[in-house]
């Protein structure tokens, strides 16, 4: 766009003087000339000569120093696209900036601060404070000390003088939404702070725009995410394009292409008369190839296809929404009733932090890109995503479903308030136009993979068998003991635990977890749900849970961890596997080490292994009361010097007929033993 169909408003802070040193009829001489002089670069945009610094005289001190800045800084500036200096003394000082579009490459950053440096001087001239603007670059100085701040004065918006009529509302959301995604990335994704945005569909007449955002590289990204949206929301809008430029910061956006290379930010937009899901559904984009995606490495990549390493159930999603949504609604009319809320008003605040905005989740996922996707399951497709903080995560997109949202219970306050190293984080939801669950990103994916794989099976030697053995159990203490709450898990199982970098264990996927009181010691349902061969006796046949629930779950995981075996490799959900009584035999007549998993090698600490083999058949006991809670059986995993007690028979134990146990309950639900 030319310069011609252009309207400029300059900030009111900046008071700026229009070429105080030279008359209007020296200004027109200079411009034709300007025409013909060969430069490699377009005429300046727009510039500001402030008299607030003042003014400097020939072959002064002053002029000396800016003289020796400029140089520098345009030096400086060709290679890195960034530089700022300050040379001499009050009174004398002169601080100085520049900046490249992020987009430009050496040689045209170069011309452009090279043709800049001539300008400024003859344009604002004598003036000790001014600063200049082109497409590619900006360059400021002044003999006051503006580099220790994030002051982006001065500043000045530039639009386009042709106005957007036909669907102006639509136009406008729609833009704002791209400039905010592309602010977010420049700010939280970008060493450069610069990120590029692209909108498909926005409206009849201008169905693609175009949007920068830009910062000075030396500012923090909560400084830059502040300047942004300062600059944005005086940004004007319904036009053909508008920018609003500052020296820290600046925003634009055009309805024609006006950078260069791929944009890093794509937004498709619902057609204007979109009326179903799928139609208002946003389209992951490829991930520029100048910006790779937040994907999967490549080992991850060929196995990304597999079942997701996030495990979040139906009823988890549905359960931690649907009670989210009914408690944020209550929240802010009724103060806490149970001694484990907060008050209303603090609770409120702790939601407000628990909710994602959906630009700030494409702006981590790059538009939920197919290659940042870790999986696909029955509920919804789960991607990786980096949030503006640092923080690498996974987000579960979940597909439309109404089941079971009377009979959810549990409250996403306080499953997100659990903090433990052993507990997969919950970190939010997001409740714009789809619902997403966002969690912490656990790397290596669920244990099961590694465990009942003969291959990967390799890679769990002793002593992550041991570390992982420990982990979920103190992780199930902190559950049962020591949060300010009461849990009991009730779906405790190995596609349930998820492994880190390091490969320490976290528990995940609280969708069937029951909260007790703190004198509480059972419940009981008459409805069973969970996953056959974990599941306790008494649970299973009567519909009561307590602690004691999960420490026999944590005993079959025990046993499968140290065996490589499947709990129940059957799916008929009347018949328990025989693990338990082939564990039993076998320490009965003293041939234990016998069921040690094959892949191991035969290397393992003899007494760890046999202390955890005696740890798992106490768990099982048929009798709760016979149980160890979690915190004996921590000390005993930590401890060499204290005695256990002989186990007697397990729940569920055979013998050696081919006889099966029969569930008695009529309405139990089967949880699949593959992570979801």
């Amino acid at each position: 766009m030319s310069d011609s169909i252009f309207d400029a408003t300059t900030s009111p802070k900046s008071t700026p003087t229009m070429l105080p040193s030279i008359s209007s009829t020296q200004f027109l001489l200079f411009y034709l000339i300007l025409l013909f002089v060969p430069s490699r670069t377009v005429a300046y945009r727009w510039q500001i000569c402030s008299t607030r610094g003042g003014n400097f005289t020939d072959n002064s001190t002053y002029e000396s120093n800016l003289n020796l800045l400029l140089s520098s800084l345009v030096s400086n500036g060709s290679g890195s696209g960034f530089s700022t200096g300050t040379v001499g003394r009050i009174p004398n000082r002169v601080q100085g900036l520049v900046l490249c579009r992020g987009d430009t490459n050496a040689t045209t950053c170069g011309s452009c601060l090279s043709n800049g440096e001539v300008e400024i001087r003859q344009i604002c001239a004598y003036d000790k404070d001014a600063v200049v603007w082109y497409d590619e670059c900006l360059l400021r100085f002044s003999n006051l000390q503006f580099l220790s701040t994030s002051d982006n004065e001065p500043t000045v918006a530039l639009v386009n003088t042709n106005q957007v009529n036909d669907e102006a509302d639509r136009f406008n959301k729609v833009v704002n939404e791209l400039l905010d995604s592309t602010a977010d990335w420049a700010a939280y994704n970008s060493t450069k702070r610069y990120a590029t945005g692209q909108a498909f569909n926005v409206t009849a007449a201008f169905p693609t725009i175009y949007a920068l955002a830009q910062c000075t590289p030396d500012m923090s990204a909560s400084d830059c995410r502040h300047c942004l949206e300062t600059v944005l929301q005086g940004l004007p809008m319904a036009r053909m394009g508008a920018r609003n430029q500052g020296v820290r910061c600046n925003l634009r956006y055009e309805s024609s292409l006006f950078y260069q290379g791929n944009p890093i930010i794509r937004l498709i937009s619902p057609v204007t008369n979109a009326t179903t899901p799928e139609e208002n559904a946003t389209t992951p984009a490829s991930a520029p190839t100048s910006h790779p995606a937040v994907g999967p490495t490549e080992k991850e990549g060929k196995t990304k296809k597999t079942t997701i390493a996030i495990s979040v159930s139906a009823v988890s999603a549905i359960l931690l929404i649907s009670i989210f949504c009914t408690w944020y609604r209550r929240s802010r009319n009724r103060a806490a009733k149970s001694p484990y809320q907060t008050d209303s008003e603090q609770a409120t605040q702790v939601t407000e932090s628990l909710l994602f905005r959906l630009p700030t989740l494409r702006v981590a996922t790059v538009n939920f890109a197919e290659a940042n996707k870790l999986g696909e399951g029955g509920f919804g497709a789960v991607y990786k995503g980096l949030l503006p903080d640092g923080r690498v995560i996974a987000v579960k997109r979940l597909l439309n479903s109404g089941q079971g949202l009377g009979e959810l219970k549990n409250e996403l306050l306080l499953v997100a308030k659990l903090q433990h190293r052993n507990l997969v984080k919950l970190l939010g939801v997001c409740l714009e136009e789809e619902t997403m669950i966002v969690y912490e990103y656990v790397p290596n994916a669920s244990l099961d993979k590694f465990l009942f794989d003969a291959v990967r099976g390799k890679q769990l030697t002793w002593g992550i068998r041991y570390k992982i053995i420990c982990g979920i159990a103190r992780g199930l203490l902190y559950l049962h003991e020591e949060s300010q709450l009461k849990i009991i898990h009730r779906d405790l199982k190995a596609s349930n635990i998820l492994l880190d970098a390091d490969m320490n264990p976290k528990i995940s996927d609280f969708g069937l977890a029951k909260l007790f009181d703190i004198d509480q010691t059972q419940g009981t349902t008459n409805r069973v749900m969970g996953t056959f061969g974990y599941m306790a006796p008494e649970y299973v046949m009567r519909g009561k849970f307590s602690i004691k629930s999960d420490v026999f779950s944590f005993g079959v995981l025990v046993l499968e961890i140290l065996t490589g075996r499947k709990s129940n490799d059957s799916y008929n959900p009347e018949v328990t596997e025989v693990l338990l009584s082939y564990t039993w035999e076998k320490w009965q007549d003293g041939s234990v080490l016998e069921i040690v998993d094959p892949a191991l090698g035969g290397h393992y600490q003899q007494s760890d292994l046999l202390r955890c083999v005696q740890i798992g058949l106490l768990c099982v006991q048929e009798n709760p009361s016979d149980r160890p809670t979690m915190s004996t059986i921590v000390v005993l995993l930590n401890s060499e010097t204290v005695s256990l007690r002989a186990p007697s028979q397990p729940a569920f134990y055979l013998g050696n007929s081919d006889r099966v146990v029969t569930m008695s309950v009529n309405q139990v639900s089967i949880s699949e033993q593959e992570s979801r």
